[in-house]
C-alpha cells in the first residue's frame, strides 16, 4: 500500500546556537529516513523501488541500512527467495519492478525456478536518483549484534566500510565495542559517521540504564515505525519516551554527561502492504546543504527534530536556550497539544515530569533554571495515516535543551 506524505517543507526557522545567534537564511530543513531495509538483507523489495518511493513521497535524503552489509559490489538473488519474503506478492514483486523501471534497467538471468535478479548497488542508485540539493542517498548499515538473548542493533550512517558485529561480554560492552569500531573508522577516514541505538524495547532488550551509561552514543530512536518494537511499553515496562527521560536524567544528574537526542525512523521492511511499511517517522534536519557530512554535523549540534507528522514553522534550538519556543505548521481543523517535559534538579528521582501542557500552534515556555533539561512532545488530533500502533496520532519531538555540564 502506498500513500504520499506532504512534500518537504522549507521552513523559516530561528536558529540559536550555544555560541550565540546567527542568521538562518542560508539554511533549510531537510527530511530524511535513517533506517530502511531492502532485499540486500531482510526487506522485501528492490532498493531502487524503495528509493523511488521515498523520492516520490517528498523526502530529501534516505539511508539504506541493511543488516551487517553495505550495498556494494554484485549481488544476485533468486526470484524464489524473493517470493518467500514476508508480505511479498510473489512473482508480482518482480513484475512490479520491471514495469516501473523497464527491462533495460532490470537485470535477470536464468529461467523458471533458477531465475535470479541482480540487486542494484549504492553507486548505481546514486547515479540514478541523486540530484544536488534535491535528493541524497547516504550509505548506512544496521550493525546487528546480540549478547546472549539481548538484541543490540545500532545504525551507522555515512560509513565507507562494513562493520561486523563486535560482540562483548555484557550488553553494555557489546554496545560500546560496536560504537568504538564506528568511531575508529570515523577517525581513520576523517569523515563524520552518525550512530543511533535502535528500538531499545525490541524484545525488551535495553534498559534506560543501558542507554544512559553507554556514553559513546549520542542518539537513539524515540520513535521507530516497526509495530513489533513495543514503542508504548506495557504496564510494568516504560515506553520509548519514558526510557529517554530516565536515561537523560541519569546522564545529566549522575554522570555529568550530555543527554541523548531522539530520532524518528521507519525501520521499513515491507513495501507491498504488511506491518513494517514506510512513511511513519522521519527526522527534519536544519543544515546549509543537502550533503551527508553537513547533515550529520548539524544533528550532532541538535539542529533537528523527530516527527511522525507534525512540522514546525519556527523552532528555537540549542543547548543554551532559555525557553522552549516554536510555532507549529498548523493544518486546518487540527488541534495541537504540547507537553513540556523535564526533570527538576532537586527531584531527580522523578524523571521526565510534565511541567506544562500548552494548546495551540504557538508555544513559549520559559525555563526556570531549576531543570536538568526540558524537551517538548507535540501531539496533533489528526490520526497517523499509516499507524504502527492502535490509536496513533501524528507527533513531533524536540531535543532536550537548557542542560549544562559542570
Amino acid at each position: 500500500m502506498r500513500f504520499l506524505l506532504p512534500p518537504t517543507i522549507v521552513l523559516t526557522s530561528i536558529l540559536t546556537l550555544c555560541q550565540g545567534q546567527e542568521a538562518s537564511s542560508q539554511k533549510q530543513w531537510y527530511r530524511g529516513n535513517t533506517h530502511t531495509h531492502s532485499l540486500w538483507s531482510d526487506g522485501n523489495d528492490f532498493p531502487d523501488m524503495i528509493t523511488a518511493w521515498y523520492v516520490e513521497a517528498g523526502y530529501d535524503f534516505l539511508a539504506l541500512s541493511d543488516h551487517n552489509i553495505l550495498s556494494q559490489g554484485e549481488k544476485w538473488m533468486p526470484v524464489t527467495k524473493i517470493q518467500e519474503r514476508r508480505h511479498t506478492l510473489g512473482r508480482t514483486t518482480l513484475s512490479k519492478y520491471q514495469k516501473h523501471f523497464g527491462d533495460s534497467w532490470v537485470e535477470t538471468r536464468g529461467e523458471g525456478d533458477a531465475q535470479e535478479v541482480r540487486l542494484k548497488n549504492l553507486p548505481e542508485l546514486k547515479e540514478r536518483f541523486e540530484k544536488p540539493g534535491e535528493f541524497l542517498l547516504i550509505q548506512a548499515e544496521e550493525i546487528t549484534d546480540s549478547f546472549e538473548k539481548v538484541q543490540i542493533h545500532i545504525n551507522a550512517l555515512n560509513l565507507e566500510e562494513v562493520i561486523p558485529p563486535q560482540k562483548g561480554d555484557s550488553v553494555r560492552a557489546t554496545m560500546r565495542n560496536n560504537l568504538r569500531a564506528v568511531k575508529a573508522q570515523e577517525e581513520r577516514l576523517g569523515k563524520p559517521i552518525l550512530t543511533h541505538i535502535n528500538h531499545p524495547n525490541f524484545q525488551w532488550s535495553l534498559t534506560a540504564e543501558d542507554l544512559a551509561h553507554v556514553l559513546e552514543e549520542q542518539f537513539f530512536e524515540v520513535y521507530n515505525g516497526h509495530p513489533a518494537i513495543n514503542h508504548e511499553g506495557d504496564p510494568v515496562r516504560p515506553g520509548d519516551e519514558r526510557l529517554w527521560d530516565i536515561a537523560n536524567t541519569i546522564r545529566l544528574h549522575e554522570l555529568q554527561a550530555p543527554p541523548l537526542y531522539g530520532v524518528a525512523t521507519d525501520d521499513s521492511h515491507h513495501y507491498h502492504g504488511g506491518d513494517a511499511s514506510p512513511g511513519r517517522g522521519w527526522v527534519m534536519v536544519h543544515a546549509t546543504e543537502l550533503e551527508a557530512d553537513t547533515l550529520i554535523l548539524a544533528m550532532r549540534e541538535g539542529a533537528f527534530y523527530a516527527s511522525s507528522g507534525v512540522h514546525f514553522k519556527e523552532l528555537d534550538y540549542g543547548t543554551a536556550q532559555e525557553a522552549v519556543r516554536f510555532v507549529i505548521d498548523a493544518q486546518p481543523g487540527v488541534v495541537y497539544e504540547t507537553k513540556i517535559i523535564g526533570t527538576d534538579r532537586t527531584t531527580p528521582d522523578k524523571p521526565g515530569e510534565t511541567l506544562a501542557t500548552i494548546s495551540g500552534p504557538e508555544v513559549h515556555y520559559p525555563l526556570t533554571g531549576k531543570e536538568l533539561y526540558v524537551r517538548a512532545t507535540v501531539t496533533a488530533s489528526k490520526p497517523h495515516p499509516n499507524p504502527s500502533f492502535r490509536g496513533q496520532l501524528q507527533q513531533a519531538w524536540t531535543q532536550p535543551i537548557g542542560w549544562k555540564l559542570p
